[in-house]
């Protein structure tokens, strides 16, 4: 191997980052000797084809020279509301090692620098739990909110633990003996907490490498516990045709696009300028394609040079390439299947009713795309819909009492809200299964309008009440029970235009509140 000049090493270790912070402090230490960087993930939920984008990054340390240390934060999981136990997250620790390691292979980058250590091999010991008592003492309670704004979650009561984050993440630049720390730019304001507050505990300030953000198959940030927005790294050919066929991919948008994002961050750094970029297409439109460069293919899509489905075609045949040496080591170690399938057993099925405890969590509702819409041939106020939830069974037939509110020229291509799990109903001779969510007043100014999702919502995004994540829908609302009049007591649009049960916000996938247009301090019908 080629010994690399520190100019070179510092290309490496440097491109296509978002950010970086301590320049004059990395040059120094890469004139004098190899670099020493960790990179710390919660070992939670599963990895999907997102941690391509880390893992191209480390790529370049390793091949730069770099010793880099990946924290298992199993300490930080576990205190995540405590939602596995240890033993299943000792098994997902190995899991995410192993998997790790084969993402590594896959592209070739050489792990004789690499090593993995656990949060609780050092963060339960004396000396930790003393600085983290010292930490607090000169902490305000406003820099360690604010450090935490864009990672941890806000609600309106925030846990003590969401405070505590910043200085613990801090306080392992430390214990790991590291030179710097890498994480996406959403880490940038725990960086200079981190920068702030470790020299006041007479520790050295660290460098911070920052990757940039890429959205999820959805349009949002792929997240492991949304299962359209990411692809799994052991998802057969099949399944990932299925995923990038329902990926949002509008026409000339180049902002919101999480294929075009994959490519920048991960598949154009991997090819390094040895090879070009393949969008295959039909000779009747214009046959193959390449590019050089990722500017060139998105000024192209923004052209509409490229149809969204090429450009799928295309995203699928490199992640399968980027996949198969992966499923191939997989499917070929019984050990590793075996761990796979223990460290994220097949969710088992819940009874939806726990105590009969009447929870917004019951309710299925969903955001749907009206595909067709017709006037109830025996009823004058009903419309019969076709709404697109996102179900491999097609579109459901929806009525609603609409027609005296919204024209019917407005309900078409309409996003709208559904509560999905209604008993099906018959209405005037048509069976409707599910209910549009609407704004409603009654009497003597009676008006009525669907509710709006959030903007680049796709049809079957799950819609949640904050706080109430958790927990499974019920597969049918049972009606002598009334849950669904017990809960829509409380469902109203506030005095914002933003819909609420019981004064917690209804939010779509990306975390984004669904709201009224006109009507305020009104009831959800």
């Amino acid at each position: 191997m080629v010994e690399l000049t520190w100019e070179e090493k510092y290309h490496l270790i440097t491109k296509n980052l978002g950010e970086w912070l301590g320049d004059e402090k990395l040059k120094t230490i890469l004139k004098q000797r190899d670099l020493k960087v960790y990179w710390g993930t919660a070992t939670t939920g599963k990895p999907h084809i997102g941690y391509f984008t880390p893992m191209s990054k480390i790529a370049d340390f390793l091949r730069a020279g770099v010793e880099v240390t990946i924290l298992f934060a199993d300490l930080h999981a576990y205190l995540d509301n405590m939602k596995a136990p240890w033993e299943l997250l000792e098994l997902r620790t190995q899991y995410y090692e192993a998997v790790i390691k084969a993402m590594l292979r896959s592209i070739d980058v050489p792990l004789d620098k690499l090593k993995f250590v656990k949060g609780t091999d050092y963060q339960l010991s004396k000396e930790y739990t003393l600085d983290m008592y010292r930490l607090s003492s000169v902490v305000t309670e406003h820099d360690a909110k604010k450090a935490g704004a864009e990672v941890v979650k806000q609600i309106a009561n925030p846990l003590l633990s969401g405070l505590l984050y910043p200085g613990l993440q801090a306080l392992d630049e430390e214990y790991l003996k590291v030179d710097a720390q890498f994480g996406g730019v959403d880490q940038r304001k725990i960086f200079t907490f981190a920068e702030k507050y470790l020299p006041a505990l007479g520790y050295e300030k660290r460098i911070h490498l920052m990757n940039p953000m890429i959205p999820g198959l959805a349009g949002a940030k792929m997240s492991s516990s949304e299962e359209d927005s990411k692809i799994d790294l052991l998802d057969n050919a099949a399944a990932v045709k299925k995923k990038l066929k329902k990926a949002f991919c509008e026409p000339g948008n180049v902002t919101d696009n999480g294929l075009l994002s994959f490519s920048k961050s991960v598949l154009f750094p991997l090819m390094d300028g040895k090879e070009t970029y393949l969008v295959p297409r039909s000779a009747e439109f214009g046959g193959d394609i390449s590019f050089e460069n990722y500017e060139d293919l998105e000024n192209s899509f923004a052209k509409q040079e490229i149809h969204p489905g090429d450009l799928k075609n295309a995203v699928e045949m490199y992640i399968n390439k980027l996949l198969d040496p992966i499923r191939k080591e997989f499917n070929n170690d019984p050990k590793l299947k075996s761990l796979s399938a223990r460290a994220y057993p097949p969710p088992q099925k819940q009874k939806a009713v726990v105590n009969d405890e009447i929870v917004p969590s019951r309710l299925d509702i969903r955001i749907g795309k009206i595909v067709d819409v017709q006037r109830h041939p025996d009823a004058d106020s009903l419309y019969i819909e076709k709404i697109d939830l996102g179900e491999d069974s097609g579109p459901r037939t929806i009525v609603s009492g609409l027609v005296n509110y919204v024209p019917i020229e407005e309900m078409k291509d309409r996003m709208v809200v559904v509560l999905a799990n209604l008993k099906a109903a018959n209405l005037r001779g048509v069976s409707s299964h599910g209910m549009v969510l609407c704004a409603s007043v009654g009497e003597p100014t009676k008006a009525v309008e669907p509710l709006k999702p959030p903007v680049n919502s796709n049809p079957g995004d799950r819609v949640v009440v904050e706080g109430y994540e958790s927990g499974n829908p019920d597969d049918v609302l049972n009606p002598k029970k009334k849950v669904w009049e017990k809960l829509q007591a409380d469902l109203v649009v506030d005095s914002k235009g933003i819909a609420c049960w019981s004064g917690n916000p209804l939010i779509s996938p990306s975390k984004e509140n669904l709201t009224a247009d006109t009507l305020r301090n009104v009831p959800i019908r």
